[in-house]
């Protein structure tokens, strides 16, 4: 058993409680590290400590290009890292090696990015409409940001976050999900040896309401950063409108898929195998309302089985597996609740709809990549974001009806279209409510490209140069270069 510490001031350091509590292998189902049960004294220091750094020492001092030169340099450790690091989230967290390894040797792109962009937020002068007067604006850090992350891609997710968080001259403590903390605490390592200064960068780990609600609740803390269910980040978000703090929520979603006649038949049963099945739909953007047309429904939901009888579960460290655990065994339960849901709503079961076991599985936390067909969209399978290896299959008669289903849910992530009409999908990528649109693919991101949600999805967005804004504070500066005071009681 592994035994890990906090990241406070630069200091590995325990819990002021001197409490750990075990995380668990998802597919052994094996406890396999002891994590540090913070509590609100632990936040406080940490908080503390991000404050320090923020408004004094090296930090505060440092140009932005200063900044930015310490983020490449930490995208190189990472990109030295990413073997280990992805090997540690999948322990975790269970996703398939090939998917963290993938994530973990693209996420340097991110400390890349706004490393090179740390330097290049401007200010502008303003053409005022008052002569005697020279006035400009500047771009502060917004001030120490709580960033709190989910257990589906901890480091991705947390990247997102910290990346432009600290280009923008921030100061920061993650606190990541009780699930899978283990990579976020060995990723902290990094930041020492990158050379950033003590403070800037602090891991709090633990439950919830010990170090959560501390931590959101902190006078010191100015933007609450958070990814997770929208019930947990509408409580975040009232917490923090009592005291006025900045957020940016990227919540749940419950995308639409859409398939139209004149689509890549191939392409788009791909495309909605991978939104789906891909990480074991425990993933906010999962396409898991697949809307095909009237037309074609019937060839292509036979030709979508097809390809998903032959998804492969098992340990997610075996390149061949295709499908691995699900992460938690709440979120196991919650699975397999939702699919005794849609039976009892009448949906036809076509594929899976059990635990899955057998000897590929081990004593794991799987459920079967489960389908259902004739789905309508009012039902609870269909509204409600399940998190786990369920699609459910809805029909539709053309545009107009699948703008209309797409858009009635209270979500607004993402959706994907697929056809061969350019026309439909500019068409399409207009009316369809939601922060992502893909056409013909399905899962795309970039660092450069604008990230978030409509509706219920959330707040703000995260990644490209919009996300930089996110941690940053716009100030007025007016000088008097020459005008004549005038009455006192009078606004000039």
């Amino acid at each position: 058993m592994k035994r890990y510490q906090l990241r406070i001031d630069g200091q590995a350091v325990d819990p002021a409680a001197g409490v750990w509590f075990d995380t668990q292998n998802p597919f052994t189902g094996e406890a396999w590290a002891e994590i540090p049960r913070a509590d609100a004294q632990d936040v406080d220091r940490a908080v503390q400590a991000a404050h320090r750094a923020l408004n004094a020492g090296p930090w505060a001092e440092m140009s932005a290009s200063q900044r930015g030169m310490l983020l490449h340099r930490l995208g190189d450790l990472i990109t030295r890292d990413a073997a280990k690091l992805a090997a540690t989230e999948v322990r975790d967290n269970g996703k398939l090696l090939a998917e963290m390894l993938g994530q973990l040797n693209y996420i340097p792109q991110w400390f890349y990015y706004y490393g090179g962009l740390a330097d290049k937020i401007q200010g502008t002068t303003l053409p005022l409409d008052k002569k005697g007067y020279f006035a400009f604006t500047r771009n502060e850090p917004v001030g120490v940001v709580a960033a709190i992350t989910p257990w589906n891609s901890p480091l991705m997710l947390a990247s997102w976050k910290i990346a432009p968080a600290l280009a923008a001259g921030c100061t920061i403590v993650v606190k990541p999900s009780e699930f899978t903390s283990a990579s976020t605490l060995e990723f902290a390592a990094l930041f020492d040896e990158a050379g950033f200064p003590p403070g800037v960068f602090n891991v709090v780990t633990g439950f919830g309401h010990e170090v959560g609600t501390p931590l959101v609740e902190h006078p010191l803390v100015r933007k609450i950063s958070f990814t997770g269910s929208d019930v947990t980040g509408r409580v975040i978000n009232e917490k923090a409108a009592r005291h006025f703090k900045h957020t940016a929520m990227e919540l749940g979603g419950k995308s639409a898929n859409i398939v139209f006649a004149d689509a890549d038949v191939e392409q788009a049963v791909f495309g909605a195998i991978s939104g789906i099945f891909a990480a074991t739909g425990q993933t906010c953007i999962a396409g898991s309302r697949l809307l095909v047309q009237g037309s074609i429904y019937d060839s292509f939901v036979e030709k979508l089985l097809a390809v998903a009888r032959t998804a492969r579960m098992g340990d997610p460290m075996d390149p061949a597996t295709q499908v691995g655990p699900v992460t938690t065994p709440p979120q196991l339960a919650k699975v397999l609740d939702y699919i005794e849901v849609a039976r009892q709503e009448g949906a036809t079961l076509l594929l899976g709809g059990q635990r899955g076991e057998g000897p590929a599985c081990g004593n794991g936390w799987f459920v079967q990549p489960t389908i259902f067909g004739d789905v309508d969209n009012n039902m609870r399978i269909a509204q409600e974001e399940v998190f786990g290896p369920v699609l459910s299959i809805i029909r539709f008669t053309d545009e107009a009806d699948a703008v209309r289903i797409a858009n009635d849910v209270r979500f607004g992530l993402a959706a994907a279209v697929w056809t061969s009409d350019i026309g439909r999908a500019l068409r399409m990528s207009e009316k369809l409510q939601a922060g992502t649109v893909w056409v013909n693919t399905y899962r795309a991101i970039s660092y450069l490209a604008p990230f978030g949600g409509y509706k219920d999805s959330g707040l703000g967005r995260e990644n490209g140069i919009d996300a930089i804004r996110e941690y940053l504070q716009v100030k007025s500066v007016w000088i008097n270069s020459g005008a004549v005071a005038g009455n006192p009681f009078v606004m000039r």
